[in-house]
C-alpha cells in the first residue's frame, strides 16, 4: 500500500485494533500524535511526509503506512510506555530489510565491524537527532536480538594476511607505544566524566574519539596494536551507548553496544565482551523486557567464566538477580544476590589487577543493585512490604556510600531516588519526600535524563498515592522549578 494510504478499498480494510489499542492507552489526540509523526519525520530529513488528523484515522481504520512512518510509530510509542514497542506490535507491516541493515546481524568480521564503526560514528556526528540516525535503525528485542548476538563466541574463520606494505609506510602510519597509551588513558579519563556528569555532556565527544580509532584501524598496523585498537574501539563504543542510553537514545544505543561487542571479539577480550552484554542486559531490563535481559546476562556468563575475574562475575551475577527480579522469581533472585555477594568477597583476594571499565563496580554499587533487585521484586510482587523490607538497608547502605563518592554523582541520584521509592512501599511518604528532594539536588549537577526520568515517576507516583500530604505537595512544586528540562541528544 502507498504511504498516503492508496492501495485498498475500504472494504478491504479492518480497523487495526492493536494500532487503535496502544493509541487509546497512550493519552494522545489524533492531532497530538499527527504532530509528533511530523516533528520526527523533520529530524529524520524526511521532510516530504505531511500528517494530520484524517490521515492518522485511516491508520486505525486499517490503511498501512509507507515507511519511515512505521518505525516513527514504534519509536513514539516504545518513548512513550518505556518499553520496545515494535511494528508488528502495532499491527503494522514493513518492507522486509537484509538483516545487516536491521541493525543487529552483522558479519563477525574484521573489516566489517571496522566499516560498521566507522558509518555509524560518521553518521551519528552529522545527525545525531533523537537516535535516529536512518530509516533503518530500530530496537531489535527477543530472538532477532538474541540469536545474533549467541555468535560472538562462535570462532571467526582465519582472515588473508593483508599484502606487506611498501618498506616506507610501515613505519609512517604506526602507532608507537606512547600514542596507544595516550588513546587508552584518554578512553579512560571519559570513563570518568561520564560516571561524574552524566551521559549528556560529553557523548559528541566520545564518538568523535571512537571514530579517529576507526581511521586508525583502516591503517595498517602490527597485528598486537591492531588487537589493542579493537580493545580501545570497544570500550569507546560501550560508552557511546552507555551514554546514548543514559539521554534516552535507545536505538543508538543499542546498536553502540553491537558494534561494542563486535569489536570486543577482533580484540580476542571476552571479559570485555561479558561487559558489553551486561550494558545490553541493563537496556533491555530498562525497556521492560527482562527475558530478553537474562539471555544478555547468561551468554556473557558462559563466555567468560574462566577468563573474567572476580569483580565483573559479581556484577554479571547482580545483574543477573535485577532480570529474575523483573520477571517474578524470587528464588532465582535471591540465589543471584548470594552469588554477586559471595563472588565480590573474592575481589579483594584477587592478585591480577582488574580492567578499569570494571572499576565503577564498587561495594556501594553492588549494595545498590542488590537493594533495586529486592526493590524490583516488590513492585512485580504488587507493592510488597516484606520485599521493600529487604531492599531497604542494602539501599541505605549503598546511599552511605555514595555520598562520599565524588566520582559517582549519577550512581548517588540513581540510589537516592531508589530510597525514595523503597519508603513509598513502604508507605512512609515523609521519608521519601526528603530522599526524592536530595534526589534532585544531585541532579542538577548531572546531565542524564534516566536520572530525571526516574526523579518524575517517582514522585508522579507519591503524588498519586499520597497527594493530599503537605510535604508531597511541596515536593511536586519543587519538582517543576528545580528538575532540569528533557536533555537533547548531544
Amino acid at each position: 500500500m502507498g504511504g498516503n494510504g492508496a492501495g485498498g478499498t475500504n472494504a478491504e480494510k479492518r480497523p487495526n485494533e492493536l494500532l487503535g489499542s496502544w493509541f487509546v492507552r497512550s493519552g494522545w489526540s489524533k492531532g497530538e500524535l499527527a504532530r509528533q509523526v511530523n516533528r520526527r519525520a523533520r529530524q529524520l530529513g524526511a521532510n516530504h511526509i505531511s500528517t494530520d488528523t484524517s490521515r492518522v484515522r485511516r491508520w486505525l481504520d486499517g490503511e498501512n503506512p509507507r515507511e519511515p512512518i512505521p518505525r516513527i510509530l514504534s519509536e513514539l510509542f516504545s518513548e512513550r510506555f518505556g518499553c520496545v514497542v515494535s511494528i508488528e506490535d502495532l499491527g503494522l507491516r514493513t518492507a522486509r530489510q537484509a538483516p545487516s541493515v536491521a541493525g543487529v546481524d552483522l558479519p563477525w568480521t574484521a573489516p566489517q565491524t571496522i566499516a560498521s564503526l566507522g558509518e555509524f560514528s560518521r553518521s551519528d556526528l552529522m545527525l545525531a537527532r533523537r537516535g535516529f540516525l536512518g530509516t533503518s535503525l530500530a530496537l531489535s528485542a527477543g530472538p532477532t536480538l538474541i540469536e545474533p548476538m549467541q555468535r560472538w563466541l562462535v570462532p571467526s574463520p582465519a582472515a588473508p594476511k593483508p599484502p606487506e606494505p611498501a618498506a616506507a609506510d610501515r613505519t609512517r602510519n604506526r602507532l608507537s607505544q606512547p600514542e596507544l597509551e595516550l588513546l587508552e588513558s584518554t578512553t579512560v579519563m571519559f570513563r570518568r566524566w561520564d560516571a561524574q556528569c552524566g551521559g549528556g555532556l560529553r557523548r559528541k565527544a566520545v564518538v568523535g574519539q571512537l571514530h579517529e580509532v576507526t581511521d586508525l584501524l583502516q591503517e595498517p598496523q602490527p597485528e598486537a596494536t591492531t588487537k589493542r585498537l579493537f580493545k580501545v574501539a570497544a570500550e569507546l563504543a560501550e560508552l557511546a551507548g552507555w551514554m546514548s542510553y543514559d539521554v534516552g537514545l535507545q536505538p543508538t544505543a543499542q546498536k553502540y553496544f553491537v558494534l561494542a561487542l563486535h569489536a570486543a571479539k577482533e580484540a580476542g577480550d571476552r571479559p570485555l565482551g561479558s561487559y558489553v552484554l551486561s550494558s545490553m542486559s541493563r537496556q533491555m531490563i530498562h525497556l521492560g523486557r527482562p527475558d530478553d535481559a537474562l539471555e544478555l546476562i547468561h551468554l556473557a556468563q558462559y563466555g567468560s567464566r574462566d577468563c573474567a575475574g572476580p569483580r565483573t562475575q559479581a556484577m554479571l551475577y547482580a545483574m543477573e538477580a535485577r532480570a529474575y527480579a523483573n520477571m517474578g522469581q524470587p528464588g532465582k533472585c535471591k540465589r543471584a544476590v548470594r552469588m554477586a555477594e559471595d563472588t565480590f568477597g573474592d575481589a579483594a583476594e584477587a592478585s591480577e589487577p582488574e580492567p578499569d571499565w570494571i572499576r565503577f563496580f564498587s561495594e556501594a554499587e553492588l549494595y545498590g543493585e542488590n537493594s533495586h533487585s529486592y526493590r524490583d521484586l516488590a513492585y512485580v510482587a504488587g507493592r510488597s512490604p516484606a520485599y521493600a523490607s529487604l531492599a531497604e538497608p542494602l539501599m541505605r547502605r549503598a546511599v552511605d556510600l555514595f555520598a562520599d563518592d565524588d566520582e559517582h554523582q549519577r550512581s548517588y541520584a540513581l540510589n537516592l531516588i531508589g530510597m525514595a521509592s523503597v519508603h513509598l512501599l513502604r508507605r512512609q511518604p515523609e521519608q521519601s519526600a526528603v530522599y526524592a528532594e536530595q534526589a534532585m539536588q544531585v541532579a542538577k549537577k548531572v546531565r542524564s535524563e534516566r536520572v530525571n526520568t526516574r526523579i518524575r515517576k517517582t514522585v508522579d507516583t507519591a503524588a498519586r498515592d499520597f497527594g493530599d500530604l503537605a510535604e508531597v505537595v511541596d515536593l511536586t512544586g519543587k519538582l517543576a522549578v528545580e528538575l532540569p528540562e528533557a536533555a537533547e541528544a548531544v
